[in-house]
């Protein structure tokens, strides 16, 4: 094995304590002290490997390697280092840890690359703070706009005033952008999140693809009243209208081979145990593979949703959040990273698609990209039991190396 498997974990167990709550888990939203943290010790690290480091007009951390020829196109890797609430230490992390690793080594190694390579620490992949995410990916895909900058947290904090709190200035996030003749390939090493390795007993897998998300805000407005003095027939309850939402969300979705559908948020106004709803808000988080098939099952429940606040009196509102088509691997990062396990000594690397959404769908229209992942122990993420081996991850990462130093030859 080329990389340093004791170090790559070391640093996993030294990040994951940075935003760690009593759970075990970690939460560390973006541009907060416990993020600004987690970057001082990615910096760090980058430090340590020989990289060239600076933090770009979005906050994406990025640690560079210089190749032969300096104005060649440039490889990107990377992931993200923020968490949702109460997550795990591998999700994002891992792959900005095993990129840094694989570039530590090649220094340490003296492997020379002709392409200059680039990892990447992307700023706010998950969107649990703002509900509106991948804001690194999208400033350096160039689609980041001002107006995305207006969305808020609970505490009414814009993502513009938090980049503003933590020294950045919203109005140069056009500055992040990576013009696609600067970029020869992008990939990215991520934890499964699933169980298909974990089925398969394989430590490693080739990713074909990532599921595109697609996530909106229900708003569904009525009357509020006092729960015991008015009878049933006679109340406007959006809580009511929501129920049989929520059951057609789910009962519809399972008429669609991929498709998956969350509602992961929910909210009653005034909010009182014994008041009836006057509103009720609730997030929907809708991918598929098929675009096409995403979007036909997205009209029935609008269809369906219409439908029932109609009949009810119920007022209906729905807010696109973010709507992210699916996106394909390249064959040629799919063939670069199958070529990497066989030098990495593992069989054949099977293939799967992602059901998660990661920064690197940003770019499918941009260059080409593609994913490796590592087995996650019982197929959990965004949890405190999130774990993969140090045996798993350390072959994850070797795959990464070998994938890096295929896609930095020239061609």
């Amino acid at each position: 094995m080329e990389i340093n498997k004791d170090r790559l974990w070391t640093r996993v167990m030294e990040l994951g304590e940075i935003g760690k709550q009593t759970s075990g888990g970690v939460t560390r939203f973006s541009f907060t002290p416990d993020e600004s943290r987690a970057k001082d010790l990615v910096i760090a690290y980058m430090k340590e490997a020989g990289l060239a480091v600076r933090e770009d007009a979005v906050g994406n951390i990025i640690g560079r390697r210089e190749g032969t020829n300096p104005a060649a196109s440039v490889v990107l890797t990377g992931s993200h280092i923020d968490t949702v609430p109460d997550g795990g230490m591998f999700d994002g992390a891992l792959g900005v840890l095993s990129a840094i690793e694989a570039l530590q080594r090649m220094d340490e190694l003296g492997i020379q690359n002709v392409h200059p390579i680039e990892v990447i620490a992307f700023t706010d992949e998950e969107g649990s703070r703002f509900g509106f995410g991948m804001i690194g990916s999208r400033a350096v895909a160039g689609t980041l706009r001002l107006e995305d900058l207006e969305q808020r947290d609970e505490q009414a904090v814009s993502i513009a005033d938090a980049m503003r709190t933590a020294g950045l200035v919203p109005e140069r996030i056009g500055e992040a952008e990576k013009p696609p003749h600067e970029v020869k390939a992008y990939i990215e090493l991520h934890i499964e999140q699933g169980r298909v390795l974990e089925n398969l007993d394989e430590p490693v897998g080739l990713v074909t693809g990532i599921a595109g998300p697609l996530w909106q805000q229900f708003t569904l407005s009525g009357q509020a009243g006092h729960a015991g003095a008015t009878p049933m027939h006679l109340r406007r309850d959006p809580m009511q209208a929501a129920a049989e939402i929520m059951s057609y969300i789910y009962a519809e979705t399972r008429n669609f081979r991929n498709a998956v559908a969350t509602v992961g948020k929910l909210r009653a106004l005034p909010g009182g145990v014994n008041v009836i709803p006057g509103e009720v808000q609730f997030s929907l988080d809708l991918r598929d593979i098929d675009e096409a098939e995403r979007d036909r099952l997205e009209a029935s429940i609008h269809a369906y949703s219409k439908q029932v606040c109609e009949k009810q009196g119920i007022g209906l509102q729905i807010d696109l959040l973010q709507r992210v088509a699916p996106a394909p691997s390249s064959p040629v990062v799919q063939e670069a990273v199958a070529q990497a396990g066989k030098l990495a000594g593992l069989s054949e690397l099977p293939r799967l698609v992602s059901g998660a959404g990661h920064d690197g769908m940003q770019f499918s229209s941009h260059w080409p990209l593609g994913m490796i992942f590592v087995r996650s122990r019982d197929g959990i993420s965004h949890n405190p039991k999130e774990w993969s081996s140090p045996e798993d991850c350390a072959a994850g990462t070797e795959v990464l190396y070998h994938t890096l130093l295929e896609l930095a030859k020239e061609r």
